[in-house]
């Protein structure tokens, strides 16, 4: 509707509190920012990611990042915090799917993982793993950031493998703490592999291996 079109309101009391947003509803720039920094950290890396590249995905003017992040080092963890929650909600849809068996609910987050990088063609990967394995050594902050995250992700797994062994699928003095952290080394290993190859035999070879040697 253009501006002429638009009918005349009578004038309102203005409200207290947050006002509205400015945006019809779209996202607000901040989280658009973190969602194309997501994009493009996940395929280029961050240290070959220059903050126009960000801005112009997004469409956003250069003052209003700097309104949001003190620095691209600031965005970078602002990128992984937001890639972090994303992915979690994702392992907890597929990891408390209380209609599926423990074991297919994890099998399941794997074929959508295989999905996805055919989706992407191979050039995303995991976002944390890239960064760890491109930041890890030189930024102190990314690495202990990235390896909380890797912590959490654990915890969902080990979860759903004690659903596992609750439903009797695996040995009841299984150490589902530990097999999860095998089950996150194995599987950042392979994605990267999978990327390199631009093949999920890597992917498949891993997750066939790990539940094969699942304590029964």
């Amino acid at each position: 509707m253009t501006m002429e079109a638009m009918p005349l309101r009578p004038l309102q009391a203005k409200r207290r509190g947050r006002p509205p947003k400015k945006d019809g509803g779209r996202l607000e720039t901040r989280e658009k920012l973190v969602r194309c920094g997501i994009e493009i950290l996940t395929e280029h890396g961050f240290a070959s990611t220059g903050i126009d590249a960000v801005l112009k995905r997004a469409d956003v003017p250069k003052g209003s990042f700097y309104h949001y992040f003190a620095s691209k080092d600031d965005f970078g963890r602002a990128v992984m915090d937001g890639y972090a929650a994303y992915f979690a909600k994702k392992l907890d849809r597929w990891l408390r799917n209380e209609a599926r068996a423990p074991l297919d609910r994890l099998r399941d987050f794997v074929a959508d993982a295989r999905d996805g990088m055919v989706r992407f063609d191979f050039r995303r990967g995991c976002l944390i793993g890239n960064l760890a394995q491109e930041l890890g050594a030189t930024h102190d902050d990314f690495r202990r950031h990235a390896d909380a995250v890797f912590g959490d992700w654990q915890v969902r797994v080990a979860r759903c493998l004690d659903d596992a062994k609750a439903a009797g699928e695996i040995a009841a003095d299984a150490d589902c703490d530990s097999l999860a952290a095998l089950f996150w080394i194995g599987w950042e290993g392979a994605v990267l592999r999978a990327k390199l190859m631009r093949s999920n035999d890597p992917i498949d070879l891993f997750a066939d291996s790990f539940f094969a040697a699942l304590p029964r």
